[in-house]
């Protein structure tokens, strides 16, 4: 795939870009998304304590009370409070970020945190059940669909790849809106993603296949609106070895009556090497693609799971 200028939009916490914005003027920069991910997403970064006017440096915060909506205060004194000011700075910065594709968060921060962020009682001990940062809660409140990660977890290869993918599979998802909706071409895009709906739930594949059945009957926009909330629900579901390895084998039938008796064995033993875990999810792949190309398939060109984020991101070599 030829490389383009990125447009993708993706939210990040400032920190993350190298910014000098946290509480002792320091930094979190993450080389994975200024030097890799940076190639096709356009940041869009965001410090909700530094945009709610706390400066920098500052006196560092921390969440108490109740885990599902706790208050920000300061570590040094919980008399002062910020809740208030951080969810002001939430109401006035989410309208400006409606065309994101994606968000990545700091971990641990009790603005930015998305997950498992330490929630203190009045004893001074953090409760059992973590809490989300105010900031992250208010925008996933806000845009339940986004593809959301924290930096740290996007280091694990299955789940950086999966954050991708949901975050092409919704830019993708706008491109078509901006075209307009109709039964036809939601039909197509489904049409798309049928294999990598496949890959990652392969119940909701099913159920989606059917919601479709009869999008003649309904109005496009809702039926689309239904669609896309189902979809991007079912790819937060992380692939498997087993689920990847059935779609494998769905493509390769394809190919049945095109391939030669020796590329079948060599195609077959590949998958059969990638379900054991022996070779990479990006070999059988490759190999599919060599194969698809020296005989064309109109259906298969247009399948999102053979090519759903550029090649170079090099996501599939440790899948």
């Amino acid at each position: 795939m030829t490389k383009q200028i990125a447009t993708i939009k993706v939210g990040i916490s400032s920190c993350l870009l190298g910014e000098e914005v946290r509480y002792n003027g320091g930094h979190k920069h993450s080389s994975l998304c200024t030097a890799e991910l940076a190639q096709y997403f356009e940041f869009v970064s965001t410090c909700p304590e530094l945009g709610a006017g706390l400066g920098v440096p500052r006196p560092p915060i921390r969440l108490v009370g109740d885990p599902a909506a706790p208050r920000a205060v300061r570590v040094s004194d919980n008399s002062v409070d910020v809740t208030d000011d951080l969810q002001s700075f939430s109401a006035r910065r989410l309208p400006e970020l409606q065309d994101l594709c994606g968000y990545i968060f700091i971990k641990n921060s009790p603005s930015c945190g998305l997950f498992r962020v330490k929630v203190y009682q009045e004893n001074g001990h953090p409760h059992v059940e973590p809490g989300r940062g105010i900031f992250a809660q208010a925008l996933t409140a806000a845009m339940p669909l986004l593809p959301v990660e924290e930096d740290g977890r996007l280091q694990d290869p299955v789940l950086r790849e999966n954050f991708v993918t949901r975050v092409f599979a919704l830019h993708n998802w706008k491109q078509l809106r901006a075209e307009g909706l109709t039964a036809a071409r939601l039909t197509r895009f489904h049409a798309r993603y049928k294999y990598t709906l496949m890959a990652h739930n392969p119940q909701e594949y099913q159920r989606l296949g059917r919601m479709l059945a009869d999008a003649g009957n309904h109005v496009a926009d809702e039926l689309g609106e239904r669609y896309f909330a189902a979809l991007m629900q079912a790819l937060q579901q992380k692939a498997t070895r087993n689920t990847n390895t059935n779609v494998l084998m769905h493509l390769q039938g394809y190919l049945k009556k095109q391939l030669q008796p020796g590329e079948k064995s060599s195609m077959s033993a590949i998958i059969e090497q990638y379900r054991k875990g022996i070779v990479p999810l990006v070999v059988p792949v490759t190999l599919l693609r060599h194969f698809f190309a020296q005989h064309p398939d109109p259906y298969i060109t247009q399948q999102a799971f053979l090519q759903p984020y550029p090649d170079d991101l090099s996501l599939r070599n440790n899948l």
